[in-house]
């Protein structure tokens, strides 16, 4: 797209309804006429010592405006004969020499202008066709300089942003429409100049202050010598689906709580059990203490053996406490290093109760000096724990063989830490495996079907990735795969 197409369309919807010479209107064809006729006796009654026919290329010019070609060759025509006819009425059929050169000259004047004429003509309404298509788009399509000066304005921009292209044209573009960038706009430019284009999401505010966000696409123009001319930028109005993936997310986010809260019911007994625990064990070394501190010789090494016990036993009793309101807590993804093992080690914890119930026999094969990955601790407990609980109750009707729940941990490649949790159970029907992960889809007759769906969201949060496949056995293998750089993984 050029800059002449631009200033065409914006003659045609700006220029023309206050400038009728510039429309082949009736008036423009009197002018015309007019003007040729005013020649034509000029030509004819007074005896210049040059060609007033010359001037016929002018009313040559003014026909350019017609969209016709055939009424511009009718107007060159129209020179023609009247530079002829004035000959003959000043000279009759007499040769004079210097009348004779000064008719041939103002023919190939005109000559030459139709030609030229016809050609700026089509090449003109190519440009203007051109240009027209582009307020046919519903995306907003505008030109600005290299100062960001817009120059043109199609009517999908006026549609979007609410201002009209005589309000925009002349105006700074990211001060009309307020733009915020994804990052700094000196970055942005230098990524334009280096390799002529660039695409990203941006903010703009309309006329009436609300924002729209738009998929941005902006292409180079450079002059002949290769230098930076004019910035075309396309914009696509996604703010719509922003909002929807934004609310899609929160939704994801509630379903997540939901699932935190749900969990929560049924880990109450594991979790009253492991907080009396360390309760009793503070109660039973504190009696010991004064037992032997009461000694008539008070055996203080005892005393501080005991002390040490109960700290210690204070210090797991605050750890599942803060697991736990951790897990109820409404709170967005905090991603901080995160060592697996030890997560792995402490959902362990919390489901002691669930694995004596299910009369599971847990293995742990975590590979030692397992790197930490960026994470939320908290997200990445709920997927181990669902995962856990998913493969005991897929054992739960098993008889024949022992219920064995093994994790296992370790690195892939160098960059990405990986956790598999295995059961033993009956496995997953062929039909089920591409609906696992689905919302609402569950094999188990009180199942809401959220567990799995909530792991698959928060690994696609972090990045990461989550997948189920067949035990070379009996059972099925839950996986999850984290990137060490926070990125996607593979």
């Amino acid at each position: 797209m050029t800059r002449c197409s631009a200033l065409l369309v914006m003659i045609d919807r700006k220029l023309t309804p206050s400038l009728s010479i510039f429309a082949p209107s009736r008036s423009l064809r009197v002018a015309i006429g007019v003007l040729a006729l005013v020649l034509f006796v000029s030509d004819t009654a007074t005896p210049y010592p040059f060609s007033v026919a010359v001037l016929y290329v002018l009313v040559v010019l003014m026909a350019t405006s017609f969209n016709r070609r055939g009424e511009l060759l009718l107007v060159s025509a129209g020179c023609v004969f009247l530079t002829i006819l004035s000959y003959f009425l000043s000279y009759g059929t007499a040769f004079a020499e210097a009348p004779v050169a000064h008719v041939i000259m103002s023919l190939s004047a005109i000559a030459i202008t139709t030609l030229l004429a016809l050609g700026y003509q089509s090449a003109t309404q190519t440009l203007r066709a051109q240009a027209e298509l582009l307020d046919l788009t519903h995306d907003t399509v505008f030109v600005r300089d290299m100062d960001d000066v817009i120059t043109y304005w199609n009517r999908g921009a006026e549609k979007l942003y609410g201002v009209m292209s005589e309000e925009a044209v002349g105006r700074v573009v990211h001060v009309l429409l307020q733009t915020r960038f994804p990052e700094p706009f000196d970055k942005i430019l230098a990524d334009l100049l280096r390799t002529g284009s660039w695409e990203g999401e941006l903010v703009h505010t309309r006329r009436d202050g609300t924002h729209a966000v738009v998929a941005s696409r902006w292409a180079l123009k450079r002059d002949v010598h290769g230098q930076p001319q004019e910035i075309l930028e396309t914009n696509n109005d996604i703010t719509a689906e922003k909002h929807a993936q934004e609310g899609l997310a929160e939704a994801h986010a509630q379903l997540a709580r939901a699932t935190r809260a749900a969990t929560l019911g049924e880990l109450t007994t594991s979790i009253a059990h492991e907080v009396i625990q360390p309760l009793a064990g503070i109660v039973t070394n504190g009696e010991a203490a004064l037992h032997w501190l009461e000694r008539d010789v008070p055996q203080l090494e005892e005393v501080r053996g005991a002390i040490e016990r109960m700290i210690r036993d204070g210090k797991r009793a605050d750890q599942v406490i803060q697991g736990l309101r951790a897990l109820a807590r409404k709170a967005p993804l905090q991603a901080t290093p995160v060592d697996l093992n030890e997560l792995i080690s402490e959902a362990v914890i919390l489901l002691q109760h669930e694995v004596s119930n299910y009369r599971a026999v847990l293995q742990l094969e975590l590979e030692p000096d397992l790197p930490p990955v960026p994470a939320d601790r908290v997200e990445l407990r709920q997927v181990i724990i669902n995962l856990m609980v998913n493969g005991m109750q897929a054992m739960e009707n098993v008889v024949d063989r022992p219920r064995d729940l093994v994790i296992r941990s370790g690195l892939h490649d160098g960059r990405v830490v990986m956790v598999s949790v295995r059961d033993s159970g009956t496995g997953i029907a062929p039909d089920d495996k591409t609906r696992l992960f689905k919302a609402f889809f569950t094999t188990k007759p009180n199942g809401m079907g959220m567990g799995l769906s909530i792991c698959r969201s928060i690994m696609d949060a972090h990045g990461g990735r989550v997948w189920a496949s067949d035990n070379a056995g009996p059972g099925t293998r839950f996986q999850f795969s984290l990137p060490l750089d926070g990125g996607a993984a593979s």
